[in-house]
C-alpha cells in the first residue's frame, strides 16, 4: 500500500528520518503521483506487485508494514472479493516475509473491527458486532482475519503491532473518497448544502495524517510488552 493515502505519507515521513524504503502497490486504488516526489531518492525503491502472490525480496528487512487495501466504502464496495484476499491472503504472505526476515510487523487494521457496535465508546476488550453478509463486511471481517493471523504469527514468534486506525483525513485523500471530510469539503467548495447521514447526534473520531503516522511509528519502532 505504499502509494495509497496512508502509505504515501508513511513513505515520505520514513525517508525524512534516514530509512530506506521498499514500497509496494499494485495500484488497484493506490496512485503514483502520491508518490512521483519521492521516486528521485536513491533510498526509495517501488515495487509493482500485488501482494496477495507470493513476495520475494533479497534485502535484509527491519520493518514490514502491511497497509494495502481499500479502505473508502466507495472503493471496497466496488471489488469485495479483491479487499477480502488482501485481508487474508495478502496479510498472510506479508507476515510470511516478516517471519522470513526476522523483522517487526504492524497490520493497518481498523475501528470497522467493531462492525455496528453495540457499546460506544468501545474499548480494546469489545469484540464487536459484526454482519458478515452486508455491503461493509468484505472490509470488516477482512480486517478481523488479518488481526487473527497476527495473533497466529505471533505463536511463531513474529514481532507484530496491530493499529486500528479511525478516521483519517490530509493531502492525497481522492475527492470522492466518500467519507465524511472530503465529502465535506467537496460539497462546502461546490456552495452544496452539507449532507449528514441518520440523526446528526452521531459522533467521530477524526485524525490528522501527520498525528496518526506519528503514532504508528512510534508503535513499530516501542518495544512490544509480552502479555503471554
Amino acid at each position: 500500500g505504499g502509494a495509497g493515502f496512508i502509505g504515501s505519507h508513511l513513505c515520505e515521513f520514513l525517508l525524512g528520518k534516514g530509512y530506506k524504503i521498499i514500497a509496494m502497490d499494485n495500484l488497484v486504488t493506490g496512485e503514483l503521483k502520491n508518490i512521483a516526489h519521492l521516486r528521485a531518492n536513491n533510498n526509495f525503491l517501488y515495487i509493482h506487485h500485488d501482494v496477495n502472490k507470493h513476495i520475494v525480496l533479497n534485502e535484509e528487512l527491519d520493518f514490514v508494514m502491511h497497509f494495502a487495501s481499500p479502505a473508502s466504502p466507495v472503493d471496497y464496495q466496488k471489488i469485495p472479493i479483491q479487499t477480502l484476499k488482501v485481508g487474508s491472503l495478502g496479510t498472510h504472505n506479508t507476515l510470511g516475509l516478516a517471519l522470513a526476515k526476522k523483522a517487526k510487523y504492524m497490520l493497518a487494521s481498523t475501528s470497522e473491527v467493531y462492525g455496528d457496535p453495540l457499546v460506544n465508546p468501545q474499548p480494546e476488550s469489545y469484540w464487536g458486532n459484526v454482519n458478515p453478509f452486508s455491503v461493509r463486511s468484505c472490509y470488516d471481517e477482512g480486517k478481523r482475519i488479518g488481526e487473527a493471523l497476527c495473533w497466529a504469527f505471533l505463536q511463531r514468534g513474529v514481532d507484530v503491532r496491530v493499529a486500528r486506525i479511525h478516521n483519517t483525513y490530509g493531502p492525497y485523500m481522492d475527492a470522492d473518497d466518500g467519507r465524511a471530510v472530503p465529502t465535506f469539503i467537496e460539497q462546502a467548495l461546490a456552495g452544496q448544502m452539507l449532507t449528514v447521514h441518520g440523526s446528526g447526534n452521531q459522533t467521530r473520531s477524526l485524525c490528522y495524517i501527520d498525528d496518526l503516522v506519528t503514532g504508528l511509528i512510534r508503535l513499530m519502532e516501542v518495544e512490544r510488552e509480552d502479555r503471554g
